[in-house]
């Protein structure tokens, strides 16, 4: 899953020597890198990925579109940096070398959920894109974490993308499948017109079910009971 690499061809080249344009120098603060991935997160979260287009982005940040390309190579390499740029992690050494190695990953996991959870549309761009050095850094933390636990090498590869799935799965069923209380009363009423033929989930009130963290915590507990078994 190496980066992509971007059409250099569009990128403008200043002449050597020559002085900076009179957008730089306006009023508006100068681009940067950081300030074209802050304001593409913004659109993102305003508009979602069909939103995002270098002209919209350009007119947020107060530039000419051609500007941008001093910076980025194109709009894929946008997506690239703002997916990244949301899914960074700033667990502490301490909780990542500590001996309560589920904690140190329900932290992780839980922190990579509520990532995507407030930025929808990371989650629809991740299978798809480069990944970056904040989610490979996420993979080798947690490989780390996992080895450390006991898990063998030959079945590493099998748990990190186990619970990478769960997290994805996870995020996607709960930003996609937000009903309201009225909904949810309706779709268990309905259920328990039909409990002759589904009578274990109507009897476990399913549809009513919206701890979603709860229910989170609960599933990633069985799947790490899975993958190291209790000694």
């Amino acid at each position: 899953m190496a980066a992509k690499g971007g059409s250099q061809g569009k990128r403008p080249q200043r002449p050597a020597g020559s002085l900076p344009s009179m957008e730089e120098t306006g009023s508006e603060p100068a681009l940067s890198i950081e300030r074209i991935v802050a304001t593409a997160v913004e659109l993102l979260d305003a508009e979602g990925v069909g939103g995002l287009k270098m002209r919209r982005l350009a007119d947020r940040l107060g530039a000419g579109a051609m500007s941008l390309y001093w910076h980025v190579d194109n709009k894929e390499q946008v997506f690239d940096l703002a997916l990244d740029s949301v899914l960074e992690y700033r667990g502490t050494p301490q909780s990542i070398e500590a001996e309560d190695w589920r904690g140190a990953i329900f932290h992780m996991l839980e922190d990579w959920r509520a990532s995507m959870l407030r930025h929808p549309w990371s989650a629809s761009l991740l299978p798809r894109r480069a990944l970056g050095p904040n989610i490979l850094g996420r993979l080798e933390l947690l490989g780390r974490i996992l080895s450390r636990a006991g898990v063998d090498e030959a079945d590493l590869n099998g748990a990190i993308w186990s619970l990478w799935n769960y997290v994805m799965g996870a995020t996607l069923t709960r930003a996609n499948f937000d009903l309201s209380d009225e909904d949810m009363l309706a779709g268990q009423q309905r259920l328990a017109h039909l409990s002759a033929e589904y009578p274990t989930i109507e009897r476990a009130r399913l549809l009513l079910d919206n701890d979603w963290d709860g229910v989170f915590r609960k599933g990633l507990g069985f799947l790490l009971d899975g993958l190291v078994p209790s000694r």
